[in-house]
């Protein structure tokens, strides 16, 4: 993450930040890594917050890390704050912000439609909308997977595509456990395959 950008961020704009993750976080079905996408679009193309280096650091260091996968929102929450060059304050600002947009709605939506689908779980609206969400939710971890590899030419990267291509299948056909995928990717990572 040290290809940092040096901005100058007003009230407005981290409102717009605060504001853009309470709209994504209602379209966050099957997790916040779903808007992932929306994320990097908004923060790296459009706004030019954050470079595409850091975004992707963000991500993976999330994903690496123990405990839930939506720490990559507090991360470039984290990453836009250290931008604006405050320091550990505005950092934290940034932290806040991405982490209680992304939250809020959310939980609070979630929190009340289980309730009331646990109360109706034998309605047919209900079963139809559990079976209908699962290929929306594979799209979206699809489309999120797809913005991360795009970083990487794959003419340039073909062991790492050649990596990724073999654990999808593995995962697919012999679903082994994930561990022991993470395990050999760090073994490949340790000799320099990958």
């Amino acid at each position: 993450m040290n290809d940092s950008i040096t901005l100058a961020l007003g009230i407005a704009d981290w409102q717009n930040l605060f504001f853009h993750y309470l709209s994504l976080s209602l379209m966050s079905i099957g997790g916040a890594i779903t808007t992932a996408p929306e994320m990097h679009h908004y923060l790296v193309e459009q706004k030019h917050w954050l470079s595409d280096g850091q975004f992707n650091a963000s991500m993976t260091m999330a994903q690496a890390a123990p405990g839930p996968n939506v720490l990559f929102v507090a991360l470039l929450g984290w990453n836009v704050g250290m931008n604006a060059g405050g320091g550990f304050m505005t950092a934290m600002l940034g932290v806040a912000l991405t982490m209680s947009g992304i939250l809020l709605p959310s939980t609070t939506l979630t929190y009340l439609a289980a309730r009331w689908a646990h109360r109706n779980k034998n309605l047919r609206s209900v079963v139809a909308f559990k079976q209908g969400m699962a290929p929306i939710v594979i799209a979206l971890i699809v489309a999120t997977a797809w913005t991360l590899a795009r970083a990487n030419n794959p003419s340039e990267d073909w062991r790492l595509w050649g990596v990724t291509i073999c654990t999808a299948l593995l995962l697919w056909r012999c679903r082994p456990h994930v561990l022991w995928l993470l395990g050999a990717g760090a073994v490949l990572g340790w000799f320099g395959i990958v």
